[in-house]
């Protein structure tokens, strides 16, 4: 993508944070090291009980048909739960069936501008169902590969395109290490490079998943969004990364988190993944009533079948 229109939509991805004005929550001395959550009591609930029992009702509706296979990548939205939560739960029920022992998170820098990858090296993420570890092997091997590796420590503090993520994952899985990764640059290139390092760190193939956060159109009315939201939907469904790349920088369609889906479906393509099922998609016209400004959401899954 070009780096101004990656600019435009990553402009356009932070004025939906003005619905949902997240707040910083004040460090216990014993969390300093943790990375603490920023959105908890404005984009998900902040009450555990209330928290998980929102997230297990929304996995209550997720009926993810056609999905069979070994799950390689999903795609998920990265909202607040009242607008995105139910169709990102598509994905998380399908993560629920297969339970993986390592995922890694990839999601677009909204806030700070930075080249290249930030690999976070924090030991865990804190929301209010407990922490998530960080796989800090894989995290500093990541560091290791390339320059374009590193750790930009401002890039994490108020992004939402990971954290939002952590608490399904905290309800569906069980005993699971994260390695979260914030792309600056989303250009075809940089996905590629992410790619090919994503595969050379990997230590068992077999119970890791790669996740990419990404919205969709945002802001166009209702019959505008689903037409730039299939034209997205087309490659991914084809699984076709190239072309995505190739319709992102076009114009044809939008996505703040395009370079995540890229890079994630690069790295599923030469890890096996033969097939990409479209899980659900809505966009927030479908819950709010409101379809004169819209952000679309999407679920899908890159699976390896026989």
């Amino acid at each position: 993508m070009h780096r101004s229109l990656f600019l435009t939509f990553a402009a356009a991805c932070f004025l939906i944070t003005q619905f949902h004005a997240g707040r910083a929550m004040g460090e216990k001395a014993q969390d300093k090291e943790v990375r603490n959550p920023v959105l908890a009591g404005t984009w998900y609930p902040g009450n555990p009980e209330v928290l998980r029992q929102t997230i297990t009702d929304y996995l209550s509706k997720a009926n993810p048909s056609g999905a069979e296979g070994k799950v390689v990548t999903v795609i998920v939205p990265h909202a607040g739960y009242a607008y995105s939560g139910q169709v990102a739960a598509y994905s998380y029920k399908l993560l629920q069936r297969t339970a993986p022992k390592r995922v890694f998170l990839i999601g677009p820098s909204h806030r700070v501008g930075f080249r290249g990858f930030s690999v976070s090296q924090f030991p865990g993420y804190k929301t209010p169902l407990g922490v998530a570890p960080v796989d800090q092997d894989l995290a500093k091997k990541l560091l290791s590969i390339n320059p374009q590796m590193k750790w930009v420590p401002q890039a994490d503090h108020q992004e939402h395109s990971l954290e939002i993520q952590i608490p399904f994952l905290q309800t569906v899985l069980k005993d699971f290490h994260i390695v979260p990764i914030i792309m600056g640059d989303q250009d075809l290139e940089t996905c590629a490079l992410l790619a090919k390092s994503l595969i050379e760190v990997l230590p068992n193939r077999e119970d890791t998943v790669i996740l990419a956060s990404t919205d969709l159109s945002h802001f166009h009315n209702d019959q505008q969004a689903r037409a730039l939201d299939g034209e997205f939907i087309k490659h991914v469904r084809e699984f076709a990364p190239e072309a995505l790349a190739k319709a992102v920088a076009s114009g044809s369609c939008e996505a703040c988190g395009a370079g995540p889906t890229i890079a994630a479906m690069l790295a599923a393509r030469e890890l096996g993944a033969n097939r990409s099922v479209i899980l659900n998609y809505a966009n927030s016209g479908d819950v709010t009533g409101d379809r004169r400004q819209v952000v679309g959401y999407l679920s899908a899954a890159l699976l390896k079948s026989p």
